[in-house]
């Protein structure tokens, strides 16, 4: 099966040294990096919820995004609405990307599948993201082939089925009956996937000719990746707990081997260094860029995310030492950062005040609690630590919403 899966480009792939800690790479890097000439076996690019970076995760314009970036494929959460319908979401509340809140304020933090189709019509899933993208409605399972194509297909992943029952049955039997699934069907532009192994098994013996996935967020033994070649084509995996000896013993049995979610352009290339045959990413506009030997930033006016900190432990918010992410400017003029924003990939946001201008080379820290502003660090004085502590990536946008930098630690 791999044959369908893995595809080869002639590009150029960004020769980037890769060290203990993935980090974003300096502009500098991104201006002057040597590029391998010639032909290159690039991996599948899948733009992750459709392009979760750049719009509102799981919506139409998020979609359109991984479309533009001449992905592969772009990837879609499906579950199954109280009375049947498919739609595309990924929580299972609707609390963290709807205005729930003040349409149905008794039921934010109810299952996002309690709700009908009619209920879930009438939430807002894109102002979370930003204003520009207000009315961005939940779509409907068949609303991602709408602006699929045959080179940019549809990973379908399979999200908490257990309380999604029989949604095995409607994506395949979706996939069978509908012209448009059916055509990128026949393109070999659909995969299935889901952390499920039961609802994976049960989908293989209901739809044995649909590519399937296996997603989990570390590689197991090989004994059980040989138990998964029974009923799977490829395993998905977190990039940062990724080894060399995991991409062996999955291609040894016979599967393909992809990750989620490589989001700055050194943790791309480090999962290429390994060996990976697709890598999914919520930047795909920017990772295919990269990928192509340009700039992953063309927008970038030169100022970088250096570093992230947060606390394994907890919340902390001390100053100084707490929760921050480090800025940098790397350019030899002085960089007005003012009312840039900083957001993770959970939609968290710092912001920046008025009045930072940095020099060349000088370092901003943003804190995402309580603190005194000075020359060196702004403080958002929030009461609780936001940055992911298993591991993020977070963007640094201009006011004017022009991305400047991807940092992935």
């Amino acid at each position: 099966m791999a044959s369908r899966l893995i595809r080869t480009l002639t590009c150029s792939v960004a020769a980037v040294a890769v060290g203990a800690t993935l980090s974003a790479i300096p502009a500098s890097a991104q201006n002057s990096a040597q590029n391998k000439p010639g032909q290159e076996e690039a991996p599948l690019l899948i733009g992750h919820r459709g392009a979760a970076g750049t719009a509102p995760e799981n919506t139409v314009a998020a979609f359109k995004d991984g479309r533009a970036s001449g992905a592969d494929f772009f990837e879609i959460d499906v579950q199954l609405s109280a009375d049947g319908v498919p739609f595309l979401f990924h929580d299972d509340t609707p609390a963290r990307t709807t205005n729930v809140e003040e349409v149905f304020p008794d039921r934010a933090g109810d299952p996002v599948t309690s709700f009908t189709w009619d209920e879930l019509q009438q939430l807002d899933a894109g102002s979370y993201f930003g204003a520009e993208f207000a009315g961005e409605r939940i779509p409907h399972l068949d609303d991602a082939a709408k602006v699929a194509t045959v080179k940019t297909g549809v990973y379908i992943e399979i999200k908490s089925p257990k309380n999604s029952p029989g949604i095995e049955q409607f994506v395949a039997d979706e996939l069978r009956t509908d012209a448009r699934w059916k055509k990128l069907v026949a393109a070999d532009k659909i995969q299935v996937l889901s952390f499920d192994e039961a609802s994976n098994r049960t989908f293989a013996r209901i739809a044995p000719e649909i590519v399937l996935q296996q997603l989990s967020s570390t590689v197991p033994g090989p004994a059980v990746l040989e138990s998964w070649a029974g009923f799977a084509d490829s395993v998905g995996t977190n990039y940062r707990t990724l080894t060399a000896q995991n991409v062996a013993d999955t291609k040894a049995a016979g599967l393909v081997i992809g990750v989620y979610t490589a989001n700055s352009p050194e943790a791309v290339q480090h999962s290429i260094d390994l060996g990976v045959d697709a890598v999914t990413g919520d930047f795909p506009i920017q990772i295919a860029r990269y990928l192509d030997g340009r700039k992953p930033f063309p927008a970038g006016a030169g100022v970088e995310i250096a570093g992230a900190v947060n606390d394994p432990a907890g919340n902390d918010l001390q100053p100084e030492t707490g929760e921050h992410v480090v800025l940098r400017n790397a350019t030899g003029h002085n960089l007005d950062v003012s009312g840039y924003i900083i957001r993770d990939a959970a939609n968290n946001v710092l912001e920046i005040g008025d009045g930072y201008v940095l020099a060349p080379g000088a370092e901003l820290r943003v804190y995402t609690g309580p603190g005194t502003n000075s020359s060196d660090a702004y403080y958002n004085g929030g009461t609780a630590s936001v940055l992911n502590n298993g591991g993020d990536s977070v963007a640094l946008w201009s006011p004017q919403g022009q991305l400047q930098d991807v940092f992935a630690n």
